[in-house]
């Protein structure tokens, strides 16, 4: 920083490193440098609306609500500057679908999002289904959901999201031990 005061990896890096430390302030003067200079870089745009996000989560709710906005348009933004941008889509999901509708929360475009996730990567679409599904409590449609998405990607992530289900939200020990047996024996 100090040879090279404008290096976008060395900015990218200490937003980062601020984010892993939980220094939303810090994490969003470095992103907030990054969006600026770089507008057609999605990633940047996704990385601000992150610890955007998640300092507005950890705010009181007066404050948050003054954030949601620029938290939105800044995932929309990524969204519309890559098409094929995945984590874009999975903070979209979880936006969209945790937000109270009266300040534009929706399933219909959470769902929205899980559609355009399940064309990039099925795997990804399905878990994202299956998560909008746990939100609503329709566990025997993300039972589905997670089955297909381990089924295809076969990973600790999509086992991990099935085992967690069937533990609980199902209270079923029996399918949970056959799924990690069957797991552990891959």
């Amino acid at each position: 920083m100090k040879n090279q005061p404008n290096h976008s990896k060395t900015i990218e890096y200490l937003g980062d490193i601020a984010g892993v430390q939980k220094d939303w302030d810090e994490s969003i003067v470095n992103y907030k440098k990054l969006k600026i200079s770089f507008p057609k870089n999605a990633n940047y745009w996704y990385k601000y609306g992150g610890a955007l996000g998640m300092k507005a989560k950890e705010s009181n709710k007066f404050k948050a609500l003054g954030m949601i906005d620029e938290v939105e348009e800044s995932f929309l933004t990524a969204a519309k500057l890559d098409e094929t941008h995945l984590e874009t889509r999975w903070a979209l999901v979880m936006l969209y679908v945790e937000l109270p509708a009266i300040i534009g929360g929706s399933e219909k475009k959470s769902q929205r999002y899980a559609n355009e996730l399940m064309v990039l990567s099925k795997v990804d679409g399905y878990l994202a289904k299956g998560y909008i599904d746990i939100y609503f409590s329709r566990y025997t449609r993300a039972e589905i959901n997670y089955k297909k998405a381990h089924e295809i990607g076969n990973s600790k992530t999509t086992f991990d999201k099935l085992y967690d289900l069937y533990l609980n939200k199902l209270k079923d020990k029996t399918k949970a031990n056959r799924l990690k047996e069957q797991f552990e024996n891959k």
